[in-house]
């Protein structure tokens, strides 16, 4: 990777050199993280953009009521993003206090550990129906058969979304976070779809409602309008549908799968965990720490101008916190680049930090613990079914993810 200018005022961003970010992504991040605590670089979009590499900064400025979400706090050129159209944006991703507070509240009550828990059993259901569809194959790609099913019928389950309207879920979704160079203007059309999938679906679940978080949450809007106190706006419903679908679907699909391929990658992890499913608690968070689905938090725009690592990055900036690099960082975890569930080392930052704490931290644990669980138990002889370098990344610095993972057992 070349290097990047890291103080204000330097030269112009050297654009990321996102080959080897994609294809050896941790030694790529461990050179930038060597080289200094933050980075003044071209982001996702070209646009400038500051990368703060280290366990400790990156945590703490998790958690810096300095450092908004809004968009409204960009500078002038300065957002590195993909630009939503306000019915979509209005969510939790783009909202600071009081606004974050105040829809926070009305959703998190369906995420609780003590009401997830009692979905384990349902999902286990489905995981073992998903692994019935397959088993007598002896092979399958496991992203697509398996890991890219579980979490959409969950989180639609969750929802209230029909069957027949979920099919194309994943076409959107791959649009949005991976663009196709070769299609520019796949990720609008995506976008042009959800919104008229949103709006639709709640139109029918007001003229039906259901026992589903999206008909709760309808309720909510029309017995309580929102007027920036108690409710919600029709932009903030619709916008708070996508944000739990996407992100629902999306991160676990990918906690789920990298975790398969981090335990055939260590044999004798994945024994004692067949062999001992109570382990897979512990498991949990080493392999979110070890390959997590996410290197990068979402944008963040300082305040005012702030100190980073003795780097001062100008208000309005994007700053964007590399959780990746955080998670191999020497100066905090013991041995990082090496995963080992036994040695438990805490503070993983792969489900966030402070306010912005993922609000579906303990759905996405109990499914990726209940499909490891299911999948060891079924093929207790499951290996990869290709070589080892032939496995392929999704071309993203903000998606860990594979494009497939074919197995056998």
């Amino acid at each position: 990777m070349q290097n990047t200018a890291n103080a204000a005022g330097a030269d112009a961003p050297v654009p990321v050199d996102t080959a080897p970010m994609i294809e050896d992504l941790y030694p790529a991040l461990a050179a930038l993280r060597e080289a200094g605590p933050v980075h003044r670089i071209a982001g996702t979009d070209g646009r400038p953009a500051w990368l703060v590499t280290r366990y400790e900064d990156v945590r703490r400025l998790f958690a810096d009521p300095r450092l908004a979400l809004d968009k409204r706090h960009a500078a002038p050129g300065s957002f590195s993003g993909f630009s939503l159209p306000p019915a979509l944006d209005a969510n939790l991703l783009n909202m600071d206090p009081p606004d974050h507070t105040r829809v926070r509240r009305l959703v998190v009550k369906a995420f609780t550990p003590g009401r997830v828990e009692r979905m384990r059993g349902p999902v286990r259901r489905i995981a073992d129906e998903l692994l019935d569809a397959i088993e007598s194959d002896g092979r399958a790609d496991l992203l697509a058969a398996y890991a890219g099913q579980l979490p959409i019928i969950v989180i639609c389950d969750l929802l209230g979304v029909p069957q027949g309207d979920r099919r194309d879920f994943r076409a959107w979704s791959d649009a949005l976070i991976t663009p196709d160079p070769a299609r520019p203007r796949a990720a609008k059309e995506a976008v042009g779809s959800m919104l008229r999938f949103y709006t639709g679906l709640i139109a029918k679940k007001r003229a039906e409602p259901g026992d589903d978080l999206l008909s709760d949450l309808i309720r909510v809007r029309d017995d309580e309008p929102g007027d920036g106190d108690d409710g919600l706006t029709e932009d903030e419903l619709t916008s708070l549908a996508f944000l739990i679908l996407l992100a629902g679907y999306e991160n676990t699909v990918h906690l789920i799968a990298n975790s398969v391929l981090t335990l055939l990658d260590h044999p004798a992890a994945l024994q004692e965990l067949r062999e001992d499913p109570s382990g897979l608690p512990a498991a949990f968070d080493e392999l979110a720490r070890y390959e997590g689905p996410a290197p990068l938090a979402i944008r963040r725009f300082p305040l005012e101008d702030i100190e980073i690592g003795g780097v001062t990055v100008p208000a309005g900036e994007t700053v964007l916190l590399s959780v990746a690099s955080a998670h191999r960082d020497p100066a905090h975890f013991q041995d990082p680049d090496a995963f080992n569930p036994h040695l438990g080392r805490s503070g993983h930052l792969a489900l966030g930090h402070g306010i912005h704490y993922c609000l579906g931290a303990p759905l996405a644990r109990m499914e990726t613990e209940t499909a490891l669980a299911a999948l060891l138990q079924r093929f207790p002889g499951l290996r990869l079914d290709v070589p080892r370098e032939e496995l392929r990344w999704r071309p993203s610095i903000r998606a860990r993810g594979l494009i497939s993972l074919p197995v056998a057992w």
